[in-house]
């Protein structure tokens, strides 16, 4: 993960700065979404004056990634005001966009403060399974989905790759942390926090329908993706992904997720749209 984030900037012009980057490997060879929107937001971070962080990104997948080819991202400097920059990201393949990103920046400010509470009913991180399915590990998709993944989930009340267990219900809780210890850089930080943010966001639709992801002919993609980060977290430690789908219609869902820290802080808030198609 943290290879492919660092981008490489050598072709990088005075109006327009260009950034490439490659793909981790995945079974179905394409993209992850959540690579993408942080690579981009990687290389619009790039291009902002120093001491501004990201506060909001807003992001269109528009085509489906090859993860066998690079990705060039290009980034227009769109406004530097006094205290906040935004910044597009297009990224390419093939010169054709497989992804569009707005971001915006802020400098540290002092303002009203309050924030949502984290549900107090969650059994600790220690109290609940790895999230990995029941199948043999000589699986070929095994190693590639779980063992190689670079972040650590605990789903609440429990995973749905093969099945759903329980209730439906358009809502779950994910425990979730990287594997390995982070550089202790915040900017890193919240790129790395929109790279988990894509992981399991669309399960609550599937839930609320008792649909598992191994369910034959199901057709998965995301749509769209958009992020606020409130508060400086760390990724290398755990954090809470409450999740729900307030709607779903016309093969495509929503969801929304808020991430607290251990302690209970509100990181960040996401929202995503789906295509869902269930034979």
């Amino acid at each position: 993960m943290l290879a492919v984030l660092d981008l490489d900037d050598s072709d990088a012009r005075t109006t327009e700065d260009i950034f490439t980057g490659r793909s981790q490997r995945m079974p179905f060879r394409r993209v992850y979404g959540g690579q993408v929107l942080a690579q981009s937001l990687v290389a619009a971070t790039r291009t902002v004056p120093e001491g501004r962080r990201p506060h909001s990104m807003h992001g269109y997948f528009l085509r489906p990634g090859d993860d066998s080819l690079g990705i060039t991202f290009a980034v227009d400097r769109i406004h530097d005001g006094r205290s906040f920059s935004r910044r597009r990201t297009q990224a390419f393949q093939d010169g054709v966009p497989i992804f569009s990103m707005i971001a915006s920046y802020q400098d540290d400010d002092e303002g009203l403060e309050h924030a949502a509470a984290m549900p107090d009913d969650v059994p600790a991180p220690e109290d609940v399974v790895e999230s990995v399915p029941d199948i043999p590990e000589s699986h070929p998709m095994f190693r590639r989905l779980f063992t190689d993944r670079p972040a650590e989930l605990r789903h609440i009340p429990s995973p749905l790759y093969l099945s759903v267990d329980g209730e439906p219900r358009p809502a779950q809780a994910v425990w979730m942390r990287t594997r390995t210890r982070l550089p202790d850089d915040p900017l890193l930080h919240r790129a790395v926090l929109a790279y988990l943010s894509d992981m399991t966001i669309q399960e609550p639709i599937l839930r609320a329908h008792g649909t598992p992801w191994a369910t034959p002919g199901l057709k998965v993609a995301s749509l769209d993706h958009a992020m606020w980060w409130h508060r400086d977290g760390r990724p290398d430690e755990w954090m809470l992904y409450v999740q729900e789908s307030p709607s779903a219609g016309g093969g495509r869902g929503l969801s929304t997720g808020r991430i607290f820290d251990r302690d209970g802080r509100l990181l960040a808030s996401v929202a995503q749209e789906v295509m869902v198609r269930v034979p």
